[in-house]
């Protein structure tokens, strides 16, 4: 039997079309209940959310059905699980999910320190197709960041990042300069935008005249070049990061499931 769920959510399939092929299982729409509640911010990163008792009762269904939901949203790294104390949003503030989304290696697993440059920022109109990746009008504005990436001082990737200026009107070249947090951590806890999943391109070129300068090799070097657009909650675009990698003591890393 289908378990009831509080009509107040208005989330799910009723019994007169549960047969339909647009129904999913029951735990899938907490699930999407639960990234509502985090999309509207009603926990904040780094906040516990209510027991898997308190939101059964919540939502009317079984703790089963709870605990199936938040297993799935913990194995996107957008809850974390910590035992004996409960169940967080996950925080770019915290190690586990600090780096999540650079995925550059040492090849002898040293993890090195990192310092960036930062190269400039400016707030423009956006490049038409900087604008279709985040979903925007060229006539939109929006904030191009550049800079360089150096692990154990040496310098490792240039990174061209682009935001939505409506959402990072904070962002100059002296709030950039003066950030020491990773960068994500940054947008987290003074914007508000919270980067939950990102999608890459990845593809091998060589280094222009600019680039080379940045990163202190010769012109025509390989270099990695990666792309990623990053989403916040309710998969809207947030970032578009183009970076060029360079890879002699490096190597780029993805685990698959």
């Amino acid at each position: 039997m289908t378990e009831p769920i509080a009509t107040p959510e208005r989330l799910l399939v009723s019994e007169r079309n549960a047969a339909s092929a647009a129904y999913s299982p029951l735990y899938q729409q907490i699930k999407a209940l639960l990234l509502q509640s985090l999309d509207r911010g009603e926990w904040k990163p780094g906040e516990a959310i209510p027991s898997e008792f308190d939101l059964a009762a919540r939502y009317q269904v079984s703790q089963g059905t709870v605990r199936k939901a938040i297993d799935e949203l913990a194995a996107d790294n957008l809850l974390i699980r910590r035992q004996g104390k409960g169940t967080f949003v996950s925080t770019h503030h915290e190690a586990k999910v600090r780096y999540r989304f650079l995925r550059l290696t040492p090849d002898d697993g040293h993890q090195p320190a990192t310092s960036s440059v930062i190269l400039g920022c400016s707030r423009i109109k956006a490049p038409a197709d900087i604008a279709v990746l985040l979903g925007l009008r060229t006539a939109d504005v929006v904030v191009n960041v550049r800079r360089v990436l150096s692990f154990d001082g040496m310098p490792t990737i240039l990174d061209d990042i682009w935001l939505p200026g409506s959402a990072f009107k904070g962002v100059t070249a002296e709030s950039v300069a003066a950030n020491k947090r990773p960068m994500y951590a940054w947008f987290e806890s003074g914007f508000g935008v919270s980067m939950v999943r990102a999608d890459e391109s990845i593809r091998a070129v060589a280094a222009s005249a600019e680039a080379a300068e940045h990163l202190g090799v010769t012109e025509g070097s390989p270099l990695l070049q990666v792309e990623r657009v990053a989403y916040t909650y309710g998969d809207r675009p947030m970032e578009v990061r183009r970076g060029l990698y360079i890879t002699d003591r490096f190597h780029y890393r993805n685990l698959l499931n």
